[in-house]
């Protein structure tokens, strides 16, 4: 079942005796935890026990899941890092004896609900004691949300915060924040709490707002060369100053951007379509995504310049010929004017 089929699933208090919760999304992993954990236990939480399957033996975790709880009706044993679910177990001193899992998963007790998490990306389906916990237990996959489901994720996590997100400010949020959902809950969160009930976030609230990442900021650095607004451009540099962000590196990450999207107008001019796109270029969907839409703004001759000036940039710094700060900032200008 999907992250969301199983959340519905557990707000309606539809609970079973076995949740596995697996996937490399710790988002997903965590709210389903979270919201297990309130419907069971409410604020009983003496009746929770959690264990680290690479510290301690299934075996002694089944042991608590058969002692009858002292407090309350129910008793919650949440259990991680099952290595034994994946294709290469890690290596421990002990021993899990899956044959005792695999008992209490054909019969378990009414008065416990285990949850097994496998913060894996994927597990080894073909396992017996795999398919034992498919058959038996409520199975939850947390994927990675992916490129074309952020808008609407974000939309989601708006609409519980009771604040609507005008059109242009949703790519200040894919772009600094990209797909990791716990810093986009986190950030919208605070400016939830800044524009208040039934409020409007634009796009400049979320600008100023904004906890701003190196890798976004990058890309914010690109759009002010592009719009050849150098008070822009020196202001996004002081805020990644202020990051303790090298002038080095920053023309690493000015490079990295320019290439690609170099690489993306040469392969679109052969046909590539955006999924092909994301095969051929190690970089994220939606760097792709917004170089698809950049390329079209510049020639093959003028993309070829700017990384020429970055180059050449990159070596003066390294070579000690002129200040560093002073040298970025003017490779910012030459970079304006060339755009």
């Amino acid at each position: 079942m999907t992250y969301l089929e199983v959340l519905q699933q557990v707000k309606k208090k539809q609970m079973s005796s076995v949740f596995l919760l697996y996937g490399s999304e710790d988002y997903f992993i965590q709210n389903l935890k979270k919201q297990i954990t309130k419907e069971v236990l409410a604020d009983n939480m003496e009746n929770l026990s959690t264990y680290d399957l690479e510290e301690i033996s299934i075996q002694e975790v089944i042991a608590d899941v058969e002692t009858y709880p002292f407090f309350g009706e129910k008793k919650l044993i949440i259990a991680s890092n099952p290595g034994f679910l994946k294709a290469k177990p890690t290596k421990l001193p002990f021993e899990h004896e899956l044959d005792i899992l695999q008992r209490y998963l054909e019969s378990p007790v009414d008065y416990s609900i285990l949850v097994i998490i496998a913060p894996y990306e994927k597990i080894d389906e073909r396992k017996k004691i795999s398919k034992v916990l498919k058959k038996n237990a409520t199975v939850a996959v947390c994927e990675p949300i992916k490129d074309y489901e952020l808008t609407k994720w974000i939309k989601n996590i708006a609409g519980q915060l009771k604040v609507t997100i005008e059109d242009d400010a949703y790519e200040v949020f894919e772009t600094e924040l990209s797909a990791n959902l716990h810093l986009l809950e986190s950030e919208l969160m605070k400016i939830a709490m800044y524009v208040g009930e039934n409020g409007i976030i634009t796009k400049p609230i979320a600008e100023d707002l904004i906890a701003h990442t190196v890798n976004g900021s990058s890309l914010r650095l690109v759009d002010a060369v592009m719009e050849r607004n150098l008070h822009k451009a020196i202001a996004i540099y002081k805020d990644l100053e202020k990051m303790k962000e090298e002038p080095i590196a920053l023309i690493g990450l000015l490079a990295f951007q320019f290439r690609v999207i170099l690489r993306v107008k040469l392969l679109s001019a052969k046909g590539y379509n955006q999924r092909q796109l994301e095969k051929q270029i190690s970089a994220h969907p939606y760097v792709i995504k917004i170089a698809l839409k950049r390329e079209k703004q510049f020639p093959v001759e003028k993309l070829q310049d700017v990384i020429d000036k970055l180059a050449n940039a990159d070596a003066t710094m390294k070579q000690g010929k002129m200040d560093k700060e002073l040298a970025f900032e003017l490779l910012l200008y030459d970079l304006v004017q060339a755009s």
